[in-house]
């Protein structure tokens, strides 16, 4: 496991409503809904969780790229991501969350789709919890997978986010 000397953090408004970005020296490793307020337990509990050890500090600097590039994908500007990700989970979740990332902008999969993508058409059920389980939301775009029947099923923030994401690229007409 790759040390890890500081983890730095900022927060940022969103039409999905506060984010709270995190960084560590290998780049974005953490995504969470909320202000820092309202998420810190939990990023402290999934840092001991994954034995990151540093110092948590505020460093607007260091997770600016990706505050930056995240408003150009809210704004319509930007379909991808270029940023470096430290990706942190089971040796299962990384390659489900490494598939995901092939997901264009404005389109979905289904949980059925992934799992035959990796090889364990048997793991839907696997692979939505691997979904669950995602740091990295939007820039790792889990929101992209759907039900086989095209319903929108589960999403960490929240289906109404997903909702968001999705009317973002297009790939829903907004409800109104």
């Amino acid at each position: 496991m790759e040390k890890r000397s500081a983890i730095f953090y900022d927060e940022m408004d969103s039409p999905l409503g506060p984010l709270t970005v995190v960084c560590s020296d290998l780049g974005v490793c953490l995504i969470e809904f909320g202000t820092l307020d309202n998420t810190l337990a939990t990023i402290k509990v999934w840092l001991k969780k994954n034995f990151i050890k540093g110092d948590l500090i505020y460093c607007n600097e260091r997770v600016q790229p990706v505050i930056t590039q995240l408003n150009q994908y809210f704004s319509g500007e930007r379909a991808e991501f270029d940023l470096p990700i430290d990706l942190i989970g089971t040796k299962f979740q990384c390659l489900v969350w490494e598939t995901l990332k092939k997901i264009n902008y404005g389109e979905t999969k289904s949980y059925k789709q992934i799992a035959k993508e990796i090889g364990a058409p048997k793991a839907v059920r696997a692979i939505g919890g691997a979904n669950n389980k995602n740091p990295i939301p939007i820039i790792i775009p889990c929101h992209r997978v759907i039900g086989s029947n095209g319903a929108l099923v589960g999403y960490g923030g929240g289906v109404d986010k997903k909702e968001i994401l999705l009317e973002i690229e297009g790939v829903i007409k907004k409800i109104s």
